[in-house]
């Protein structure tokens, strides 16, 4: 009964955070606790109903072939007889891939918002903060939900919008300030590109529809070439390079972390990153049918991990070490999509979201506990002090790592396995080398914040138990939500997939790739235990550092990327903007300014004839006469009667 009322209503999911956000901005403001009540209350009950809704679906094979849809007609746009009618929809649709994200969204954003009462307590902008978490939910379930692509759009830019809110949350601070705008006119740029690709689709095919899409474009000769398709699948891919933070447009993703601490659990782990991979993952039948576009979604993923991850190698502040490694596990996610596997992707994109939120809310934890210190290097001893903090970001370091039986392990070895089999043999080297990066710079990092020698100058503590309860559950969560897709009993793979599995593979392959796998993780967190914990006076470290130098500058310098940015803005942007302005000045004003200036000096030099005196009037029709008298009079009638236009 309670399945049924839940997969029947899944539109109440998406609109209860949304009601939320009106409560707390017309009704609740002033009364902070109340607020978080209606905010943490509201999605909590969104999870309960996305929980049944899930169950039903995925106890319900027939809806993986054919996925329930709600929909009703919302404007239908067109002048008969002349053009078609544009029938815009709005509705829900629930499928394995869209419950799985609707569960996974509901179920982190109810322990991030619980996360928020304790983090946030004393901020001037507690009950603002709190609707702006609500609206963020709201967008990306109904983003999550959506039954077509106009009405996933429009949830799309709401993400976007709520994103610029909440990392330029701290209006006191200038660079909050500026993240926020970097965050919102690079998505805008990817954006733009996303619309173009939109507006094609629909000018190709007639419809937005995901159903109906799907369906068309496996037969898309009767309507476009194959040239025109690759073109909208290249579109249609730069919104999720701008939304998941893929190379080159990554660079506002680090910056985001200039935002409370749970609004950067919230965008990386489950909200607004993982956009872009879900965008991708939902319209795979159109990127499916374009080999050249798959290769490019593949290389793009595969470069975005390893290049991310080289980055953080070297990266000093604790929520910009986890910011970059955001940023790789997304290239993986792309990675899977692009060698054609949307069950590793999605399987990776789920166990992501609970050892990363983990990641983040742990971080969070230790940076209130030093009054907002966030060098690792300044850091240091406090698995004494923050027991429930530190034992839990050890569990989200394994899991990410990649150690067996934590969840992160599972869908990684997929990902490689995956590519593997395909054939992806140069892709499968760079995912694997990013394996053994991403193990040594997390524990890198966990070794120099949490032991060793702790800094005199902190006094931490351990922090309230709204912060702790969702660390453990979600510590839960990163040991337990990969079990579902072991080799041996793959219940993810029956639940959620893309056309047809890859071929046989042999258990020595299957096995053989693991094994690899657990090496490249336990040698990355030996490596970095041998250098940062076993030399207390990490000398290994500084001296690698000086040894590579130029490496070592380029790497905490972020490969200079932004700086490249800056360049262009400023001397090709600023400059063509500048040159633009100058003619615009002095060619174009200049034009219309003579113009003016013509009609003005004409009306002064016409104004003297004008005179208003009848006696002048008469005076010059006079001396006409008289002219023409002379005239004929000297030349004869014929010129007189070419003065006068023909008349006798």
């Amino acid at each position: 009964m309670l399945v049924e009322f839940a997969m029947m209503h899944a539109w109440l999911v998406p609109l209860l955070p949304a009601l939320a956000f009106l409560v707390i901005v017309f009704l609740t403001r002033p009364f902070e606790k109340l607020s978080a009540v209606v905010a943490v209350g509201a999605m909590a009950v969104s999870c309960v109903i996305a929980s049944f809704a899930a169950y039903g679906i995925f106890t319900n094979h027939e809806y993986t072939e054919k996925p329930l849809v709600y929909a009703f007609k919302w404007l239908s746009l067109g002048i008969p007889g002349v053009t078609d009618n544009l029938l815009v929809e709005v509705g829900i649709q629930l499928d394995p891939v869209s419950a799985m994200m609707m569960f996974m969204v509901t179920f982190i954003s109810t322990f991030i918002f619980l996360y928020s009462v304790g983090y946030m307590k004393g901020d001037p902008g507690y009950s603002v903060f709190f609707s702006y978490l609500s609206l963020f939910g709201a967008s990306m379930l109904l983003l999550v939900l959506s039954s077509n692509l106009l009405q996933m759009f429009i949830a799309w830019e709401l993400v976007g919008l709520c994103s610029y809110l909440l990392i330029g949350f701290f209006t006191h601070k200038i660079s909050a300030r500026e993240a926020a705008k970097k965050a919102f006119v690079t998505c805008r740029v990817a954006d733009f590109g996303l619309l173009l690709g939109l507006l094609a689709l629909q000018i190709t095919f007639g419809t937005l529809n995901l159903v109906e899409l799907g369906d068309k474009i496996q037969h898309f000769e009767q309507y476009t070439t194959l040239g025109m398709l690759t073109l909208i699948a290249v579109l249609v891919f730069i919104g999720p390079i701008g939304k998941s933070g893929q190379f080159p447009l990554h660079v506002w993703l680090p910056d985001a972390m200039e935002g409370p601490t749970p609004v950067s659990a919230l965008i990386h782990a489950a909200t607004m990153v993982v956009a872009g991979v879900y965008l991708v993952g939902r319209t795979m039948f159109l990127f499916h049918e374009v080999e050249s576009a798959m290769q490019l979604v593949a290389v793009t993923g595969a470069f975005t991990a390893l290049f991310a991850a080289t980055i953080a190698l070297t990266q000093r502040d604790i929520k910009r070490i986890l910011a970059y490694s955001t940023v790789s596990q997304l290239g993986y996610m792309m990675l899977a999509l692009g060698v054609g596997s949307l069950t590793a992707s999605m399987f990776h994109l789920w166990t992501h979201a609970f050892f990363k939120a983990l990641m983040f809310l742990g971080a969070g934890s230790v940076l209130l506990a030093l009054h907002h210190q966030n060098d690792v290097w300044k850091m240091g001893g406090l698995a004494k002090k923050m027991p429930i903090t530190t034992w839990t970001v050890v569990i989200g370091g394994l899991a990410i790592a990649g150690i067996p039986p934590l969840s992160g392990f599972w869908s990684k070895d997929e990902i490689l396995l995956t590519t593997f089999s395909e054939g992806h043999y140069v892709l499968f080297t760079m995912a694997a080398f990013t394996a053994f990066l991403t193990a040594f710079y997390m524990w890198r990092m966990i070794f120099l914040a949490f032991f060793g020698e702790g800094k005199p100058e902190n006094h931490p503590q351990e922090s309230p138990w709204t912060m702790t309860v969702p660390l453990v559950v979600l510590a839960a969560g990163a040991i337990s939500a990969g079990w579902i897709g072991t080799p041996w009993h793959n219940i993810w793979a029956e639940w959620i997939y893309f056309g047809s599995h890859h071929g046989y593979i042999s258990y020595t392959v299957k096995y053989g790739v693991m094994l690899l796998s657990v090496l490249l993780a336990g040698s990355g967190i030996y490596l970095a235990y041998s250098m940062y914990l076993k030399d207390a006076e990490k000398k290994r470290a500084r001296k690698m550092a000086e040894w590579f130098g130029p490496v070592y500058r380029m790497l905490y310098n972020k490969y200079y990327i932004d700086e490249l940015y800056l360049w262009f803005n400023h001397s090709l942007v600023d400059g063509t903007a500048r040159i633009i302005y100058l003619f615009d000045v002095y060619v174009v004003d200049g034009i219309v300014n003579g113009i003016g200036a013509f009609t003005r000096l004409s009306g002064d030099g016409l104004r003297v004839f004008q005179s208003g005196s009848l006696q002048n009037y008469a005076l010059v029709f006079i001396l006409g006469v008289l002219a023409v008298a002379l005239l004929v009079s000297f030349t004869g009638p014929s010129a007189a009667s070419l003065v006068l236009g023909g008349v006798k």
